[in-house]
């Protein structure tokens, strides 16, 4: 891939980002949980894929819902356009949210301080054991949707109610853009505007005061299985290493390490790529896990 077409990725988003915040008003305290996808759009997804549908019973293989994350710039239906029905097709009760919203901005999810999009979660949470009959589920999230969690299993009790939490291209330890970040200090107040306009992608800056609070003391809890799936393309998440996690009930991995010629990036990761999916697979039931490898893309 050309540098040039590996730097776009993360302009734009630093681009929307700017957008964002230029034109919306100053974030609430605490972010509005109004969804931005409509009711009927949510239903039609549930009714035409079969998740998010609150009378699912986990089956005896499949004993734990699982709760699906949304990364930043997302919401509960199209990131998880391609995962969700891969999921429920396989026998899975499969549930996802939205979270993060910021007043006056449809559509684009994830951008309001992550401890409060981790309260979030944690309701849905509760919604989902209770719908579901369940004493825990599992999690899997995409970019700030792998990471996010971890807010909610170390500070919100979480670690009781979640068996596993796996993270397809999370920012464990933050990003930089592939350097992007280090040209705030030169533009006077952009950092400040990031933070006071859409606090969830300053949280997200390798460094922040929100990422060091997360990570002191260890990246993982007791009690919880973790699992990491990362893209050595990831020009989003960067250095792409730093999404992986330390500790015991850890598991990294790289997908190229499982098929060297994928060549799938922050979004396609997340979205479309189905040896992601069976490596998801593998981490929700590591009891009937099957090699990875480049002929998974047609299991």
């Amino acid at each position: 891939m050309l540098p040039w077409k590996r730097a776009f990725g993360p302009l734009a988003a630093l681009l929307l980002a700017v957008s964002v915040a230029t034109t919306a008003p100053a974030v609430a305290t605490t972010p509005t949980a109004t969804p931005t996808v409509s009711p009927t759009a949510v239903t039609a997804a549930a009714a035409s894929s079969g998740w998010n549908n609150y009378s699912c019973k986990p089956s005896p293989a499949h004993p734990r819902p699982v709760v699906l994350v949304h990364g930043t710039f997302g919401n509960s239906v199209d990131n998880w356009l391609g995962l969700a029905p891969y999921l429920v097709n396989r026998g899975y009760c499969v549930f996802s949210l939205d979270y993060g919203q910021l007043p006056g901005v449809p559509f684009f999810n994830g951008l309001g301080p992550i401890d409060k999009s981790a309260e979030q979660l944690s309701a849905y949470v509760d919604r989902v054991l209770a719908a579901t009959g369940t004493s825990k589920v599992d999690i899997v999230g995409h970019s700030q949707g792998g990471m996010m969690p971890r807010h909610y299993l170390k500070f919100l009790g979480g670690a009781a109610k979640v068996n596993a939490l796996v993270g397809l291209a999370p920012d464990n330890h933050g990003t930089t853009l592939l350097g992007l970040t280090k040209l705030l200090p030169h533009f006077p107040g952009a950092e400040d505007l990031l933070t006071e306009k859409t606090p969830g992608l300053a949280d997200q800056i390798a460094g922040s005061a929100f990422l060091t609070k997360l990570n002191a003391g260890g990246d993982t809890v007791p009690g919880v299985k973790y699992t990491v799936i990362a893209t050595r393309y990831d020009q989003v998440v960067t250095p792409y290493r730093s999404q992986f996690l330390s500790g015991p009930d850890v598991r990294n991995v790289t997908l190229q390490d499982l098929c060297a010629v994928n060549i799938s990036e922050h979004l396609a990761i997340g979205l479309i790529d189905r040896i992601a999916f069976h490596e998801v697979t593998n981490a929700l039931d590591p009891g009937r896990a099957t090699p990875t490898t480049c002929a998974s893309v047609i299991g």
